[in-house]
């Protein structure tokens, strides 16, 4: 599908805004959530847009005021197993940040609500689209964001010619720390090992063995290696999430761009909640795998001097759990921590 065009205003008479596959841009962005207590029928919602082959739907956010030519960074994000596409836009919001940071991005959702190689395609024909409007030449950097089995997803995708030939970084959110993984809290899994219909539930990423029919034991024995390609990493977790041992001290994936030790953590705080939870795991609570959004801090590690100009970083959100969305300041110093990573691993294909 071709790049339309759309004209707002006599304001703006002059000036062209491009508009991505056919999907309205409006304000407030599609089936967004309120601050709290966001309904079942919008937390489940697939998306508005069309990937074509697949006649599937996903969710596509970009700025209103895109311009042809304009340089964006372009975002792929992944939900949980037992997730959805618009649980995992609010729980890591991009799409508020979409303006003022120049993203597109596109969140996607399985019609099992969890990722197997059957969405390979699916996922190839999003980012197949994106480009083929963009241009390649105008995505400044290529990230995948997963949270939970999504981040899982995304570093098995990492192991694909066509993800490892374009991807620039990877934000795992409690999907996997590559380079060493911490232990899970005793806790995590209190409820056992089930698979759950109720909205907003992610991938027990620890102890479930099966989920939606997939073997989670399996696929993550198959990502004990890490990636062959090259790629900056940051790895975000709720502290409820781990055992006494914590986050550990050192990365081998930053001791492979001979990253300096990583320096002493910057504290963020929030006042403002995230937007959603899991709704399923409050009776009772169940604090390692979340409880209410509530105002919080993280802690910020950084590995400094990366080779090629890499980005290597941990984050440990203080008092969450694995479920609790994102607070909006520190998604904000995600966001520009991926920002500050070097790009342009499209403009190198063919």
């Amino acid at each position: 599908m071709g790049t339309s065009v759309m004209v707002t205003g006599a304001a703006f008479a002059q000036t062209q805004f491009v508009q991505l596959n056919g999907t309205a841009c409006p304000i407030p962005a599609v089936s967004h959530c309120p601050d709290k207590d966001c309904s079942s029928d919008r937390v489940i919602y697939p998306g508005p847009t069309v990937e074509m082959k697949s006649r599937r739907t996903y969710f596509l956010d970009y700025p209103c005021d895109l311009k042809a030519d304009e340089k964006v960074t372009l975002i792929l994000s992944l939900h949980g197993g037992g997730s959805y596409a618009n649980w995992q836009r609010h729980y890591f919001p991009l799409v508020d940040y979409k303006d003022k940071y120049r993203l597109v991005i596109a969140t996607p959702s399985s019609p099992i609500r969890v990722w197997t190689e059957v969405d390979d395609e699916y996922l190839r024909g999003i980012v197949e689209s994106v480009l083929g409007q963009i241009g390649k030449d105008n995505i400044k950097s290529f990230w995948l964001v997963g949270h939970s089995q999504g981040g899982m997803t995304s570093n098995r995708l990492l192991r694909t010619e066509f993800f490892s030939t374009k991807v620039d970084g990877f934000l795992s959110l409690s999907g996997g720390r590559i380079g060493g993984n911490p232990e899970r809290a005793s806790t995590f899994a209190a409820r056992g090992a089930q698979d759950s219909t109720n909205r907003g539930n992610s991938t027990n990423a620890t102890q479930t063995q099966m989920v939606g029919g997939v073997n989670l034991t399996a696929m993550r024995a198959a990502l004990l290696k890490a990636p062959e390609t090259d790629f900056s990493f940051i790895y975000a977790t709720g502290q409820r999430e781990l055992d006494e041992k914590g986050l550990p001290s050192a990365s081998s994936w930053a001791e492979k761009y001979h990253c300096g030790a990583r320096l002493a953590p910057r504290e963020i705080q929030d006042i403002k909640a995230g937007y959603v939870y899991d709704v399923s795991r409050q009776n009772p609570p169940n604090p390692a795998w979340g409880l209410l959004p509530a105002p919080g801090k993280a802690q910020l590690y950084v590995y400094p001097n990366c080779a090629d100009g890499k980005v290597v970083a941990d984050v440990v959100r203080l008092e969450k759990g694995h479920t609790e969305g994102h607070e909006p300041v520190i998604t904000e110093e995600l966001i520009k921590l991926m920002l500050s990573a070097p790009g342009g691993k499209l403009r190198q294909t063919s």
